[in-house]
């Protein structure tokens, strides 16, 4: 796995967490919890990910993941730091890692897209993402 010196403490990791860190993460950034055999699955899953340490405690703070198939489809998903690490750029950093690992690998014309929380989108802005609406809204359901 290659890992990458982001300063301030902290490095990049290619691939997303384990599964505990994955849980960890969010819990306590927010997110929706989930259960270990969905965070087991959605690691696995994932086309891309990363995840950065924190050197001093050795502890995952920030991740992000890419879903897709590798065509058509990227999905952007799990962006999430800590929130005692938040507000150092390392969202940035994240973002920007799964931004490049798309342009990569993806054939041209690919559609990139993410669901944005009220926090995260002005991030997301930065990075070129709009909003849809009206053209196009999200749609979820639960199982």
């Amino acid at each position: 796995m290659t890992s990458v010196a982001l300063g301030g403490g902290y490095w990049m990791a290619e691939g997303p967490p384990a599964a505990d860190d994955y849980l960890t993460l969010r819990e306590q950034s927010g997110l929706t919890p989930r259960r270990r055999d969905q965070a087991e699955a959605a690691v696995h899953g994932s086309w891309c990910g990363v995840h950065v340490i924190h050197e001093e405690t050795d502890t995952v703070v920030a991740m992000g993941r890419v879903i897709g198939d590798g065509g058509c489809y990227f999905h952007i998903v799990d962006v999430a730091v800590l929130p005692e690490h938040q507000r150092r750029g390392l969202g940035n950093a994240v973002l920007t890692a799964l931004m490049e690992s798309i342009r990569a690998g993806a054939p041209p014309g690919a559609y990139v897209n993410l669901l944005a929380d009220e926090p995260g989108r002005p991030l997301y802005r930065r990075h070129g993402f709009e909003e849809t609406a009206p053209f196009s809204v999200g749609m979820a359901r639960m199982l």
